[in-house]
């Protein structure tokens, strides 16, 4: 049996679950998501926690049970908490702006960058250096830090660029500058 899987997910008060055949809703005060699960995958509301549950030990239904149950964490902590990735910049001359709703990044390139996020996320820039992306949907909030990420991502002899907080960039030597070839 799946330790994820099997585990219930406990339904905070002010959080409403809807099911309607394999599509689950999931409404609280940060927002509201949807999504489809897999039709073999059985899904109940019991005593205020919801529980995941598989028809067989075939090997696609193990798979999918802790996926499932995840998944539905992530939509019920992300309604009632939300999700945010922090971002640094690293770099001379390099950093955030928001303009209204577009973030702005100045980061050596000829132009600055303009990044629109989608609609239920909301970017932050509490420093010049710094940007928090906050959101319900676990997987776009990751998904967005990732595409702001890839616009100029460290580099590993000055780890130069974009990186997540607190991420490690593996740092190579320079150049040995031996001496010169007679």
């Amino acid at each position: 049996m799946s330790r994820i899987g099997k585990k219930p997910i406990p339904v905070p008060q002010g959080v409403d679950v809807k099911m309607n055949g394999n599509v689950l809703a999931v409404k609280g005060p940060k927002g509201q998501l949807e999504q489809e699960f897999h039709q073999d995958m059985i899904i109940k509301l019991e005593e205020g926690n919801l529980v995941v549950e598989r028809p067989s030990d075939a090997k696609n239904h193990r798979a999918l049970h802790g996926l499932t149950r995840t998944l539905l964490n992530n939509m019920v902590v992300g309604v009632t908490n939300g999700f945010q990735r922090n971002l640094e910049l690293v770099g001379v001359g390099y950093r955030a702006a928001k303009q209204g709703n577009k973030l702005v990044l100045t980061i050596g390139k000829s132009h600055p960058v303009e990044i629109e996020p989608p609609a239920g996320i909301e970017i932050e820039v509490p420093a010049a250096t710094k940007i928090a992306i906050k959101g319900c949907d676990k997987q776009a909030v990751g998904q967005l830090a990732a595409n702001i990420r890839a616009v100029r991502e460290p580099e590993p002899y000055k780890g130069k660029g974009i990186k997540y907080e607190g991420e490690n960039i593996r740092r190579k030597a320079g150049k040995a500058g031996g001496k010169g070839k007679k």
